[in-house]
C-alpha cells in the first residue's frame, strides 16, 4: 500500500557530503513525521533526526551541525543533507514516516536502507 524508497547513499572521503533521499508513494493520504535512522554493523538502529509536517526539525546530538534534514511535501520526500562526514557516519540508513493512508489507517513505515560509507 506505501513504500519509502531510499536513494543517494555511496562511499565518500571524511569531510566530504552526501544527500540522501526518502519518497513516499502508495494510497497516502497524509504524512505526519518523516524520519532518518542508521544501523552499524554490530550496532543497534540509531536514530539522526527527524521532521513534521509543519517544518519542526529535531536532531540526535551525534550530527547537530552536520547534517540537515527538509522535506517536499508536494512530493512526499524527505532529504538528509550529510556534511563534514566521519567514519563513524559509516552505516546503512533508513527512512522512516508516520503515514495514513487513504482508509483513515495510520502506520509506520519503514525503507529498505541505503548503505552510507564513509573512508577515512
Amino acid at each position: 500500500q506505501v513504500q519509502l524508497v531510499e536513494s543517494g547513499g555511496g562511499l565518500v572521503q571524511a569531510g566530504g557530503s552526501l544527500r540522501l533521499s526518502c519518497a513516499a508513494s502508495g494510497m497516502i493520504f497524509s504524512i505526519r513525521r518523516m524520519g532518518w535512522y542508521r544501523q552499524a554493523p554490530g550496532k543497534q538502529r540509531e536514530y539522526i533526526a527527524a521532521i513534521t509536517s509543519p517544518g519542526s526539525t529535531n536532531y540526535a546530538d551525534s550530527v547537530k551541525g552536520r547534517f540537515t534534514i527538509s522535506r517536499d511535501n508536494a512530493k512526499n520526500t524527505v532529504y538528509l543533507q550529510m556534511d563534514s562526514l566521519k567514519s563513524e557516519d559509516t552505516a546503512v540508513y533508513y527512512c522512516n514516516a508516520d503515514i495514513t493512508i487513504i482508509d483513515g489507517s495510520w502506520d509506520d513505515y519503514w525503507g529498505q536502507g541505503t548503505q552510507v560509507t564513509v573512508s577515512s
